[in-house]
């Protein structure tokens, strides 16, 4: 009889572990690295940054062709008050002539403003003794202060 000697292939358990640790870790690390709540808290941001950009253009525009007079709910005061129909009520005057529809807080999971009825944005407006229009978002991610002045 010949001495046969029978191979067997394939993996052993142990090299299987190794290589399943291996991805494990790199995953880990990619996901790290992408932090996909960052990257939505972010996107969040920059709209808000845009929306509180479209509100004060939309009130300087109506200021512009007021005769300098600002909306009537935005008298000289320190607090800033909602973007609401409980707040400071801008809808009628800017909407639709000078805005198509109000922006909404993405935090509020509702769709643009286009009815001046019952309504909040999410965004805060106030007008200060020297007439200059503050418009900011509250809501702000990653501790970001979010408000423009003009």
């Amino acid at each position: 009889m010949k001495n046969m000697k029978t191979f067997n292939k394939g993996f052993t358990l142990i090299e299987l572990l190794v290589v399943i640790g291996i991805l494990a870790t790199l995953l880990a690390i990619t996901l790290i690295a992408i932090n996909p709540a960052r990257q939505f808290a972010q996107a969040n941001n920059t709209k808000r940054r845009s929306d509180v950009l479209q509100l004060l253009n939309a009130v300087h525009q109506y200021a512009a062709d007021n005769q300098g007079q600002f909306p009537t709910g935005l008298t000289a005061s320190a607090a800033a008050a909602p973007i609401a129909n409980t707040g400071t009520d801008v809808c009628t005057a800017i909407m639709p002539t000078y805005i198509s529809a109000l922006p909404t807080d993405p935090s509020l999971n509702t769709n643009p403003v286009t009815d001046c009825g019952t309504y909040d944005t999410g965004y805060t407006v106030s007008r200060d003794a020297q007439g200059r229009i503050t418009v900011a978002a509250p809501s702000a991610e990653l501790g970001q202060n979010i408000s423009v002045v003009r």
